[in-house]
């Protein structure tokens, strides 16, 4: 059978992040009228990455709106509609562009919540291409998770595959809050097979959960947007020397949900970190951190419970066996002291002794 013109056919069940994006606009803009779409050739050229394709054609110029070259501008106007009760979704070409509109990003749209005392929210979102990609050299190479993921008010999400893209572009429209959606420019036309409950209207993933995509024993793996894919790729290679990685695909970098990943951890006792950023104050440096400050801290205080434990019941049995030895002589027989004081450092022991042990 000869293959259609322009068309790419794929494996059943099989969809691109590219139209798993698309699809859950399309879906979050027909089940609620406030939803739209603004940012620079989303309308008629169907998006820079043809995410927006096809959403013009059907919902017309009020919904899906061209803006002039201008982030600072088309972000301001897109914050000052969310206050007023609509659901912007703002595209930005890529996200260091966003850079030009940095203050409508925090001090606008972060910030409003708070500062109006929990009175103003700001439902917003926005998306575009995160991180390195090929030929676009430093200044079109950054990844936004350290920046956004660093301010309060803000929720970060960065999918990896296409169920990830859906399930957490439709969570972040149905918030109150403003939310940023790192996409990967590298991974729009990148097939994943996508699970029948992923193809549902309703199905979202929420924002704040981490993924646990491959079960392992002797050390964690923890990385989100592109990096995944290597991660399990690299763990794949090292199962054949005998080391299991369990990968964790975090989804969420704000709020990070450091449980799965403390308890990844707890497990196999090795930590590594694979993000697309820079190494300094990053994500990786922000996750260590929180190992250090709270499961270093557990397990200091668990081994040194254990250690206690296991010296006071050491130092009970000895004490006992002394005790046993404390006998009296009367009447020629002995008897058993029951004039001994208890001990003054373990309640409960039947040391006799009237000082720490």
């Amino acid at each position: 059978m000869a293959a259609v013109s322009g068309l790419v056919r794929r494996p059943l069940g099989e969809v691109t992040v590219r139209d798993a994006i698309n699809q859950g606009m399309d879906e979050e803009l027909e089940r609620d009228e406030k939803v739209f779409l603004l940012g620079e050739e989303v309308a008629q050229y169907d998006g820079a990455y043809k995410v927006s394709r096809g959403l013009w054609k059907k919902y017309g110029d009020k919904r899906i709106i061209d803006t002039p070259i201008s982030e600072m501008g088309f972000a301001g106007i897109a914050v000052g509609a969310a206050m007023a009760g609509l659901r912007p979704i703002c595209e930005f070409m890529t996200f260091n562009f966003s850079m030009q509109a940095i203050d409508q990003v925090i001090n606008s749209a972060a910030k409003t919540y708070y500062m109006s005392g929990g009175l103003q929210s700001v439902p917003i979102v926005f998306r575009g291409p995160n991180g390195a990609s090929a030929g676009v050299a430093a200044q079109h190479s950054q990844c936004f998770a350290a920046w956004y993921g660093h301010c309060p008010g803000l929720k970060v999400v960065s999918p990896w595959n296409s169920e990830d893209a859906k399930g957490l572009i439709k969570s972040a429209i149905r918030d109150n809050n403003p939310v940023v959606v790192l996409e990967n420019e590298l991974m729009y036309g990148v097939p994943f097979e996508f699970p029948p409950e992923a193809q549902s209207k309703d199905f979202l993933i929420p924002i704040g959960k981490a993924k646990i995509e491959r079960q392992g024993t002797h050390i964690t793996v923890v990385s989100h947007s592109r990096p995944v894919g290597h991660c399990l790729e690299a763990a794949a290679v090292l199962s054949k020397e005998g080391v299991e990685c369990e990968v964790i695909n975090m989804r969420t970098i704000r709020p990070m949900d450091m449980e799965t990943i403390e308890a990844s951890v707890m497990k196999t006792n090795h930590l590594v970190t694979v993000e697309g950023g820079w190494p300094q104050f990053g994500v990786g440096a922000e996750i260590c951190a929180r190992i250090m400050e709270g499961i270093s801290k557990k397990l200091v205080l668990e081994y040194s419970q254990a250690v206690v434990n296991i010296m006071y019941l050491n130092t009970y049995s000895i004490k006992r066996l002394k005790a046993r030895s404390v006998w009296h002589f009367s009447s020629r027989k002995y008897f058993k002291s029951k004039s001994r004081k208890s001990c003054v450092q373990f309640p409960g022991c039947s040391c006799c002794s009237c000082h720490w042990c």
